[in-house]
C-alpha cells in the first residue's frame, strides 16, 4: 500500500514553513492548486484564497516569516482515495515575539493525479485573535 498524499503534503508544508524546504511542497503540489485558509485576513493577510502553485508557495513563505510549527496533534483524520479531512491543534512560536500560540485547524484536502489539488483550512478564529491582541475579546450579551 502507497502512502496516502495528506502524509506528503503535510511533511512538507511543515518543511516549507520551520525550514524554507520550498521544493518538497512545490513537488506535491498541482500546478493549478485551489488554496484557501479561513481566517481573519484583516489581521493576517497570508490568509484567504489563492489560486495556483506560485501561489500557495507565496502563502508559505508569508507563513514562514510569522510562525514557526513546535508541534501538531491529529485530534481526528478521515482518509478517502483522493482526499482527506482532519482536526489538528497547532502549538506555533510567533517569530517576532517568540510568543506561544495554540489554534485548532480543520483541513479538507484533495488529490489529483497524486499532487494536492485543493486545499480547505478553517482555523479557529476567535481564540487565535484572542491570542494575537493578547487579551479576551469581550462580545456583547445575546439574548
Amino acid at each position: 500500500m502507497t502512502e496516502h498524499g495528506l502524509w506528503r503534503v503535510s511533511r512538507a508544508l511543515h518543511a516549507a514553513i520551520n525550514d524554507g524546504e520550498m521544493e518538497l511542497l512545490e513537488s506535491v503540489l498541482d500546478d493549478d492548486v485551489d488554496w484557501a485558509i479561513y481566517g481573519p485576513i484583516d489581521m493576517f493577510p497570508f490568509l484567504g484564497a489563492r489560486r495556483g502553485k506560485r501561489a500557495a508557495i507565496d502563502v508559505c513563505r508569508q507563513i514562514a516569516k510569522h510562525i514557526r510549527v513546535r508541534r501538531f496533534d491529529r485530534e481526528s483524520v478521515m482518509l478517502g482515495d483522493n482526499q482527506a479531512a482532519s482536526l489538528v491543534r497547532y502549538s506555533l512560536t510567533s517569530t517576532s515575539s517568540d510568543k506561544p500560540i495554540s489554534v485548532r485547524a480543520a483541513q479538507f484536502v484533495q488529490f489529483k493525479r497524486g499532487r494536492l489539488s485543493c486545499l480547505r483550512v478553517l482555523l479557529d478564529t476567535f481564540d487565535l485573535v484572542e491570542q494575537a491582541l493578547g487579551h479576551p475579546i469581550h462580545l456583547p450579551a445575546t439574548v
